[in-house]
């Protein structure tokens, strides 16, 4: 299986030479060490000039670069040393002029106060023009609630070049990077974005976490003709859309998805090229290709390779439009050609995709041709909704068979050939051309600053033991580092404060005897920003906690993102001390990726064991992407053993899922005004099987959005009544 991509850079489209200041002699240096300096630097900078910021920490610097450059004598801000200048806490930076250069900073360890870290404008009149960023880092720049909306990078004005950056760790709402367009500053943007690393873009649980949008829909029947090429998309897991395309005659070049879940989509806008990327997928859940929607779009000579997503993150998706559809819908595909292209080994192509009531246009006017097919294992990935007949198809081959028409099915031969990409053998004019390259991951954003750097990872430390006692858990914890695992030697623990969990943590029980936990606060854990919590092998009684609404075990606040909750072998009792104890509690504003319960027992609670229920406003959002519980008991729950909600009608999202397989719930989820022993509304999958209901409330799953999937299999209930569910796609098998 492919796992790491090498290879020629791909070359840049002509207008790079035009965008790239030439290498002439600088006018003068000066170098700056306070804001008050800098603010005297810019003002009677002259073409030529460079202000040099001197290494260290700015603190609470917004940057205002202005000036008025000349194509070989560019105006530049840069570091004293490139990677050595850090802008911390409340930093950005706005530029407006023409022929403006900033390069070599760095922005980590704050955020910016305003909507924009990085803005190609001063004010809504004065922009940036044929100025250029190249080689500054944002990393984990992020404010620190999900939902305050920020754009990282955003590019106005026209004529401007952000290449060879390196953003990555965005965890909050907003675009990593974005085009905005109007007709003030013109619509015709002509901006190239090259040779950039965009990193790891967390599941942000609502709509608004893509990577890269160019344009709105407001004004997507105009043209950009902005260049994407080059860069390098890895781990970008933000929401379907990677890349939203909402303007016309845009080009998408020579780029690589490398285990991205989402897709690259023509949402807006016609006459645009998306040719010779190579999307790699590694079997990774989600990962897609290229959506394919509007008029007169061109999709030609693209590599794809294990590639799982389905539905709208499919390989290859062509989407049925809106009659007469207003711009913030859906038109109809038209005019459209997707040609030599191979897909091998996906998990779907989906033709007609979105077809509804409303959706009803199918796509007219379309040719499919000379593209190359591959499932090594047999499978046929094929999903066809609604109409086809206006779509010509022609030289098409499908390995080993197909059922489609104008598809031929043969068994093909696959070797990987340059760059790990696979070629078919002995088989010439379908598929991307043989001779197809792509940017190497080492050409991309900066060489002075790692890729793909994250927060520790759990067990990934070192093993420290604790000793049973007042206060000696709150203690080796505060003491101990990102990825460390606390031994506990049996006895009891008492804890009176809350951990908070700012980093990966690890606390388990001895491998012989009882470590039994009790704590006298509302909560034991409190997982926050950068936090992640596993747990094995420990007993851990509410007994000893105060009587107050809304305690909890542990619980999720202060923006936790993109965290993991791992529990094992554990078990809760006596959470009983008031009307709605939960073991773990989901704040409003935080996303849970995973969390996983493994052989783990609840005896008594009053309220629920998982409650992810907080997001209300049904706007899309969610409080867990993934929960997984397997071989676990619950014994007298009074609410929802599991509360997992997701209101609105938004489709930009892969979650809520939920797993639920070889357990026992037994008197749970009777208390309340709608009794529920699981409680699932707007979830997007889930699938239970071989559980036993013991004088339980019913199951409810409600359908909001979607294709929701529930799966019903081999459940049995006892003094249960029977499941509840608006989703008529059930797989029952009571």
């Amino acid at each position: 299986m492919f796992t790491r991509l090498t290879g020629a850079v791909v070359a840049l489209v002509a207008t790079a030479a035009v965008l790239t200041p030439a290498a002439s002699a600088y006018a003068a240096d000066t170098l700056v060490s306070t804001q008050a300096e800098y603010a005297a630097a810019v003002r009677t900078a002259r073409p030529g000039d460079r202000i040099l910021l001197a290494d260290g920490e700015w603190r609470d610097f917004q940057i205002l670069f202005t000036g008025e450059g000349q194509r070989d004598r560019p105006i530049t801000l840069t570091a004293q040393t490139p990677g050595a200048v850090i802008l911390t806490g409340q930093s950005n930076l706005r530029m407006a002029g023409e022929n403006l250069v900033v390069s070599n900073l760095v922005f980590r360890d704050g955020w910016s106060p305003t909507g924009e870290v990085i803005s190609f404008r001063e004010t809504r009149a004065r922009r940036a023009n044929y100025s250029r960023v190249t080689g500054v880092v944002i990393d984990g720049f992020s404010k620190p609630q999900r939902a305050d909306s920020d754009n990282w990078v955003a590019l106005y004005g026209h004529h401007n070049r952000f290449d060879h950056n390196h953003l990555a760790g965005k965890t909050n709402a907003g675009t990593t990077l974005v085009v905005v367009r109007d007709e003030v500053q013109g619509l015709e943007n002509r901006h190239l974005i090259d040779h950039n690393y965009f990193g790891r873009r967390p599941n942000l649980g609502s709509n608004g976490g893509e990577t890269i949008r160019i344009g709105t829909s407001h004004d997507s029947a105009s043209d950009s003709f902005t260049t994407v090429t080059a860069n390098w998309f890895e781990h970008c897991d933000g929401e379907v859309e990677i890349v939203s395309n909402k303007s016309g005659a845009n080009i998408y070049r020579g780029n690589v998805f490398f285990e991205s879940r989402g897709a690259l989509v023509l949402r807006h806008g016609d006459g645009n090229l998306v040719e010779d990327n190579v999307f790699i997928g590694n079997g990774v859940p989600n990962t897609g290709g290229i959506r394919v929607i509007n008029r007169r779009q061109i999709v030609r000579n693209n590599y794809m390779e294990g590639l799982r997503g389905e539905g709208f993150a499919s390989a290859l998706t062509v989407m049925y439009g809106v009659p007469n559809s207003p711009l913030n819908r859906y038109v109809q595909v038209q005019d459209t050609v997707i040609e030599n292209n191979t897909i091998v080994d996906a998990g779907q192509i989906f033709l007609g995709a979105g077809m509804d009531a409303e959706r009803s246009a199918p796509p007219i006017s379309t040719r499919i041709a000379n593209n190359l097919i591959v499932n090594r294992d047999g499978s046929d990935p094929f999903r066809v909704l609604g109409d086809m007949s206006a779509v010509t198809f022609a030289g098409n081959i499908q390995s080993p068979s197909t059922a489609l028409a104008g598809f031929e099915g043969q068994t093909v031969a696959m070797a990987r050939g340059r760059g790990s990409l696979m070629a078919p053998q002995g088989l010439d004019g379908v598929g991307a051309r043989r001779d197809l390259a792509f940017v190497s991951r080492s050409a991309v954003g900066v060489s002075w600053y790692p890729k793909g750097a994250a927060n520790a990872a759990l067990d990934s430390g070192a093993q420290r033991t604790v000793a049973p006692g007042e206060d000696t858990l709150t203690t080796a914890i505060a003491a101990a580092n990102a990825g460390d695992r606390l031994v506990l030697s049996p006895g009891v623990y008492v804890v009176n404060q809350v951990i908070g969990l700012d980093r990966a943590m690890t606390v388990e029980g001895p491998a012989e005897g009882e470590a039994r936990i009790q704590f006298s606060r509302p909560a034991l854990f409190e997982i926050d920003r950068g936090g992640s919590l596993k747990l094995d092998r420990l007993t851990i009684s509410g007994a000893a906690s105060p009587d107050e609404a809304g305690n909890a075990v542990i619980r999720a606040g202060n923006g936790a993102a993109d965290y993991q909750l791992l529990i094992s072998n554990t078990a809760f009792v006596d959470l009983k001390i008031n009307r709605a104890f939960n073991v773990f509690s989901a704040g409003p504003d935080t996303l849970a990726e995973r969390i996983a319960l493994t052989g783990v027992t609840v005896d008594g609670a009053t309220g629920s064991v998982i409650a992810a229920h907080t997001e209300t406003e049904d706007l899309g959002t969610y409080n867990a992407e993934v929960i997984e519980i397997t071989g676990s008991t619950f014994r007298d729950i009074g609410g929802p053993m599991i509360d997992l909600y997701r209101g609105g009608t938004d489709e930009s999202t892969f979650g809520p899922r939920l797993v639920l397989t070889g357990s026992t719930l037994e008197r749970v989820g009777r208390s309340g005004d709608a009794p529920a022993s699981v409680k699932l509304y707007g979830v997007q999958r889930a699938e239970l099987s071989g559980n036993t209901f013991l004088d339980s409330a019913p199951v409810t799953f409600f359908r909001k959005v979607g294709e929701p999937v529930l799966i019903w299999s081999g459940n049995t209930l006892n003094g249960t009544p029977a499941l509840v569910t608006n989703t008529p796609s059930v797989e029952a098998a009571q």
